[in-house]
């Protein structure tokens, strides 16, 4: 078994034994004054509750349901928008890579590059992101095993990047449906030693259940959320919208942003009582 690693990003140190950090924001990016004030909403309630905040959106969507589908801002206008966030709020930022091409430019703008679930295999990938520096969040697969994790995760360390994060976001089961093996948590976390995170908002995810687009069960997130925490994991994953019902992208599985904080004080209770009697695998 690994012995936990501790990733620094900024000013935040994110371990499965240390405090409850979330990552957070909108799924795709929609504008500059969105993303503004999102970002101020979100770092005012985390502050306000002593968590951690990395702010989350995505410039681009790549793997949408369908070519009809909005895929975000794009890269020349988002990397600026989030530089933005990041200087103004002086929160980490984190947003997602589709290609190795991409890793260079997007690192040398955001602290945390995430490769996305259907990408966790790509080499190239992997190993591009791991060449700038920047931690990066890896999204299980939805078709890989807990264990299958700790090959993801040597791929990056081959290159000499240790800040490695694994988020778990369900596993495919059956036709448009995903479920969370909570078992799996403590398995990734004592295979590879990363921080391991918990995607609440994809977990409740139904892809492709609307025919062209992707739906979702928002009302599960926050049963999910808390199972994950009681289990005990270095961060949460969410994402958080105004209106999640009109949002470009996965509206039915965002989390309301009138329902973050309660949520969110709930989620940190769990996370005291479960990193004061941890359990250990033998």
């Amino acid at each position: 078994m690994s012995a936990p690693i501790t990733v620094s990003i900024g000013d935040l140190n994110i371990a499965n034994d240390r405090p409850l950090a979330v990552i957070a924001g909108p799924c795709a990016m929609e504008s500059r004054a969105h993303a503004l004030e999102m970002s101020q909403a979100l770092k005012e309630i985390t502050d306000s509750l002593g968590v951690g905040l990395i702010y989350k959106s995505s410039f681009d969507k790549a793997n949408r349901t369908s070519l009809k589908s909005n895929r975000g801002v794009g890269m020349a206008d988002g990397l600026p928008i989030l530089a933005e966030v990041r200087e103004t709020l002086g929160c980490p930022v984190l947003t997602d890579v589709h290609d190795a091409s991409q890793c260079a430019p997007v690192g040398e703008t955001v602290d945390v590059l995430q490769i996305p679930a259907f990408l966790c295999r790509q080499t190239d990938l992997l190993v591009a992101a791991a060449e700038t520096g920047c931690a990066v969040n890896v999204k299980k697969g939805q078709f890989l095993a807990p264990w299958d994790m700790r090959n993801v995760a040597e791929k990056i360390r081959a290159v000499g990047n240790d800040r490695v994060l694994l988020t778990e976001r369900g596993v495919s089961f059956g036709y448009n449906t995903l479920v969370s093996d909570m078992r799996g948590l403590p398995i990734m976390a004592s295979q590879t030693g990363c921080p391991i995170v918990f995607d609440a908002t994809h977990s409740v995810q139904q892809p492709g259940g609307q025919g062209g687009t992707s739906g979702g069960q928002r009302e599960f997130v926050p049963v999910l959320a808390r199972a994950a925490v009681a289990v005990g994991v270095s961060a949460v994953f969410m994402e958080v919208h105004q209106d999640p019902d009109n949002a470009p992208s996965d509206g039915p599985n965002m989390v309301h942003l009138k329902d973050f904080r309660g949520l969110l004080e709930t989620l940190v209770a769990f996370d005291k009582l479960a990193k004061d009697n941890p359990v250990e695998l033998t």
